[in-house]
């Protein structure tokens, strides 16, 4: 019979319980978070913390300041603007990827389960390897390329209409929310680009003050960086901001075809 063994660090165990202080309110919730420190010999653990609600903010993210700072700092996890707009406190929230800074604490029912993103390499507990992710992002040259002069006078100017085609895109914050719920992005997360990163190409490829459109789309004609999309949809269903990824994807395939049709 074949026996499999699991990479080293890879099963999950249950660490400590982080009970109340004696005093505390009749509002207590508990949170079940993932915890990881590579720097030691440890396996991945699960800790629990009871949070009293009562003098806590009403989000997830409060809920995790409040433990690092009032029961266990060395708790790890990115976080920023607290206002949905940087992307940094991107996590994987009661089986959902999501903003813990977005996410109320209300919404959930039971034991708050919190964990990095999913599918990616852990840098400490909360915290995931976005290098992979950024260096994808850098391929597709996101920025206005032109063949032709500046006006001497102005910027370069779009119609209202043109402008309101990049609506939908421009609001991506590079969380990667979703990207790492995508499976076609968990399996060829090394060569497909992913939701996200392609609707940040759709952007510019849209956008009427590129000049460089059929360079940005040879760059995407490749079996893996484009067509490992299989329309699974949960990147649209994920987004936090109310995106849709799978729609931008499913236009820069279009492009390609009107393209050969030509």
């Amino acid at each position: 019979m074949a026996e499999f063994t699991l990479p080293k660090n890879s099963k999950i165990t249950t660490g400590k319980h982080h009970a109340a202080k004696s005093g505390a309110g009749q509002k207590l919730r508990r949170f079940k978070i993932y915890r990881y420190d590579p720097d030691s010999e440890a396996t991945p653990r699960t800790e629990t913390y009871e949070v009293d609600l009562a003098s806590c903010g009403p989000m997830i993210l409060d809920a995790l300041i409040k433990i690092k700072n009032e029961i266990d700092p060395t708790l790890t996890f990115r976080r920023s603007c607290r206002e949905g707009i940087c992307g940094s406190c991107a996590m994987n929230i009661d089986g959902t990827n999501t903003l813990a800074c977005t996410k109320s604490i209300a919404d959930v029912s039971g034991e708050v389960r919190i964990y990095p993103l999913p599918h990616m390499a852990v840098v400490k507990d909360l915290v995931p390897d976005m290098t992979t992710f950024y260096a994808q992002y850098a391929s597709i040259k996101p920025w206005i390329r032109t063949q032709s002069s500046p006006p001497p006078d102005k910027e370069r100017l779009q119609s209202p209409a043109d402008r309101k085609l990049i609506d939908g895109l421009y609001e991506c914050i590079l969380c990667a929310c979703c990207s790492t719920s995508c499976p076609s992005y968990w399996w060829n997360g090394d060569r497909y680009l992913g939701p996200a990163i392609l609707l940040q190409a759709y952007r510019w490829i849209v956008d009427s003050r590129d000049e460089d459109t059929g360079a940005r789309l040879d760059d995407l004609e490749d079996p893996f960086r484009l067509y490992r999309c299989h329309t699974i949809m949960n990147c649209t269903k994920t987004c936090p901001k109310g995106l849709n990824p799978a729609k931008a994807i499913a236009e820069i395939k279009k492009a390609m075809l009107a393209r050969r049709a030509v």
